[in-house]
């Protein structure tokens, strides 16, 4: 039976990831913040790329779910043997490249070199890496972008946008993600390699948006304003401490074209993302919800 160490395993990928591993005969390690109890094929560590015990001396692969710069810094340091390392980065290594935020600018030079010192550093140890670069991630309802217009749609009724957002998008769920991941382990071509993994459909961020507030219950109203006036909106309610991390340069964006090319994953990982329709589950309980 194959072992697997995971980090990230509670995560938004993580958790479709573990039932694909756990549903082919994977037995595995997964690593999270919050105590979890094992169940069959699965042990949990408490802990994660900053400290963690217990982790075994190998294994067949290691798959990190977490942010890139933290587990390369782990996997620069780390005493786990494994042949194969499959972790996910982040598109945004080229979307905010240069970006007039010096904070996304920063992001997208840690992607860089965290993705530099990971294939270094597997290669040096005499392991095959890739890197899998997702955009806009959904379906969990833990995401930053999808879920939380999602959320604001839900108290207010409904949801602004500057008039122009028509920049194309790419959204994928996070179902094919994990696809991607676990084809990835066998797939002898993706070796040192990283690919973009965008979602099956291409469509403007308006119609992105409209369909999101449409799969609310009950559905919410698009309001299109102008970009001065939406910028100022912005400015005020992150001065309140609401908004943090939505700036101008997220807000300049949404008209920009953010496409990227799923022509190698197809081919290498057989990566088939599905369309864009979403659910009101998707993007989390609505307030006063309860789990049943």
């Amino acid at each position: 039976m194959p072992t697997a160490l995971v980090f990230g395993g509670s995560g938004q990928i993580g958790e479709p990831l573990l039932r694909r591993l756990r549903a082919t005969q994977w037995d595995v390690v997964a690593v999270s913040r919050s105590p979890r109890p094992d169940v069959d094929g699965l042990r949990w560590l408490r802990g994660d790329c900053d400290r963690v015990d217990g982790l075994p001396a190998a294994a067949d692969a290691i798959l990190s779910c977490g942010p890139l710069d933290h587990f390369a810094r782990w996997h620069a340091q780390a005493r786990v043997a494994s042949p194969r390392v499959v972790a996910f980065g982040s598109t945004s290594l080229a979307v905010k490249h240069d970006s007039i935020d010096a904070r996304e600018r920063d992001l997208a030079a840690r992607l860089q070199a965290a993705e530099t010192a990971l294939f270094a550093d597997a290669g040096a140890r005499g392991a095959s890496a890739t890197v899998l670069r997702p955009t806009l991630v959904y379906g969990s309802g833990r995401d930053r972008t999808l879920s939380r217009i999602a959320a604001i749609a839900r108290r207010a009724g409904l949801f602004a946008l500057p008039r122009g957002a028509t920049g194309l998008r790419q959204p994928v769920h996070v179902d094919d993600l994990a696809d991607a991941a676990f084809a990835a382990l066998d797939a002898d071509a993706a070796h040192g390699r990283a690919y973009e993994l965008p979602g099956g459909e291409t469509l403007p961020y308006r119609g992105m948006v409209a369909r999101v507030l449409a799969s609310l219950s009950p559905p919410a109203r698009l309001v299109e304003v102008p970009a001065p006036l939406l910028a100022t909106l912005l400015a005020a309610a992150r001065a309140t401490g609401r908004l943090r991390g939505f700036g101008d340069a997220a807000l300049a964006r949404m008209r920009e074209d953010l496409v990227f090319d799923a022509a190698p994953a197809r081919h290498d990982l057989g990566y088939a993302p599905r369309a864009f329709q979403p659910t009101a589950a998707m993007f989390g309980r609505p307030p006063g919800s309860h789990a049943q």
